[in-house]
């Protein structure tokens, strides 16, 4: 496992995250009343002190009141302001010490305002709905929230007995008491902030995939007017599961659930072990079945391989992108260079002043961004040869699966595997501007 914690702020969110110190988990106690939106919370944070003493730390909370803080079991003195809960413990912490803070908040949870709207948690209709990529996390618990920081979760939740919960990883428990049921999961695998993906909501749920001997157990939580319809869209997800453990290597959970929310989403979302789409894209003709397959590359690609930041977001939607095409392959569609070809024209008409490698803040969801991280990833393809470029994507997500990467990381990788250097491929597609010529083919994938 490779885990490339930058060492610094991260550069296109310097408020977010504090890299003086490391969470290795998260136990969250929630209560959470859909009416009134109210949600109240208990978080047992257990991290580990970097090189240097910490006299003061900083968690990323939105606006909630905070009843208590405490570090080691003894009361902290604290601000909270701008979203950042400033720590100061009643004595510094040595430098590479374990230490444990406890945190209680209360409020009405409502988005974090971004450059692309609200981010994180959503009051639905009836319901909630957490989708935090990039910096949404903080609108719901404290975290240190910044990609690289990977821990494990405990996460129970107290509502009405009316609504299911489910989150990323795997139910423990559900007991009811009186008119309330609590739900507690666990999620071992190591997760970004961003990727603790949660739903409330009137759900029905069916099992997608008998995960039989070795299988990967799949689940959708849907509104049980919209189950014709899902039951169409996503049947071949279990047919999608095979073909990318084929070609990425294990599915690196344990579990694998959707959800289709009652209400629109712009775009589906990824979390960890967990995929949230909305009612838009449930239509019984399969028509956002891409969606569902790059959803699922998601928990490969961005989620068990995680970026060390933010610049680096071309290895999350560029590989789920090209995990498009591939499905579309493998699947009687149109083979990967047809979508290919039709991505390099698209972006030709496009201004060429994006690159892969820093794309800047403004431009990390660029279709540009996704359509090219697609492309790049065919050029390798096309220059390593069907054999050495399936055997390094499987090396990929097997050696750094729980950890978190760059472009400089991933560049090395492709080298070793690749039977001569790839440094000018990668100068043209992830680090120049200009759109380079379409991938030529090998020989022998043209003549068949």
């Amino acid at each position: 496992m490779t885990v490339q914690q930058a060492v610094g702020p991260d550069p296109y969110f310097p408020a977010n995250g504090d890299p003086r110190y490391r969470v290795h988990r998260y136990e969250l106690a929630l209560d959470y009343r859909p009416g009134p939106n109210r949600l109240s919370g208990t978080g047992r944070i257990n991290a580990i002190a970097g090189r240097s003493p910490l006299a003061e730390f900083v968690l990323n909370l939105a606006d909630f009141k905070v009843g208590r803080v405490r570090v080691d079991g003894r009361q902290a003195h604290y601000t909270h302001r701008g979203g950042r809960l400033r720590v100061r413990p009643a004595k510094p912490l040595r430098a590479g010490a374990a230490f444990t803070v406890e945190v209680h908040w209360a409020g009405n949870p409502k988005p974090v305002n971004s450059p692309w709207g609200g981010l994180g948690w959503e009051e639905l209709e009836d319901g909630a709905l957490v989708a935090s990529q990039p910096v949404g996390a903080p609108s719901w618990y404290p975290c240190n929230d910044r990609p690289a920081d990977k821990a494990s979760y405990q996460i129970s939740i107290t509502t009405p007995s009316a609504y299911a919960v489910v989150a990323g990883g795997r139910l423990l428990t559900r007991t009811t008491k009186a008119s309330t049921t609590t739900w507690v999961y666990e999620q071992s695998a190591p997760t970004s902030s961003y990727l603790v993906g949660l739903a409330i909501g009137k759900y029905q749920t069916v099992v997608l995939a008998d995960p039989g001997l070795g299988g990967v157990p799949q689940h959708g939580h849907i509104p049980a007017q919209l189950l014709p319809e899902f039951s169409r869209d996503f049947a071949r997800q279990p047919q999608m599961m095979h073909v990318f453990q084929q070609l990425f290597g294990p599915y690196p959970f344990a579990e694998y659930a959707v959800v289709v929310t009652e209400e629109a989403l712009d775009v589906p979302v990824e979390a960890q072990g967990l995929s949230l789409f909305g009612a838009n894209h449930v239509d019984g003709a399969r028509g956002s079945e891409r969606l569902v397959a790059h959803e699922l590359a998601h928990q490969w690609f961005g989620n068990s391989v995680s970026i060390a930041d933010w610049r680096h977001i071309w290895l999350n939607e560029g590989f789920a992108k090209y995990a498009e095409w591939l499905w579309s392959e493998r699947s009687g569609g149109r083979p990967a260079h047809q979508h290919a070809a039709a991505a390099h024209r698209l972006l030709s008409s496009l201004p060429q002043d994006l690159r892969l490698a820093d794309p800047g803040r403004k431009s990390m969801f660029d279709d540009r961004l996704y359509e090219r991280g697609g492309l790049t990833l065919h050029a390798l393809r096309c220059a390593m040869g069907e054999d050495d470029f399936f055997r390094m994507l499987r090396g990929w997500a097997g050696l750094h699966r729980g950890g978190a990467v760059s472009t400089t990381t991933f560049t090395a990788h492709v080298n070793r595997f690749a039977s001569e250097p790839l440094d000018e491929v990668f100068q043209a597609w992830v680090h120049g501007a200009a759109l380079p010529p379409l991938p030529r083919l090998p020989e022998t994938r043209r003549a068949g």
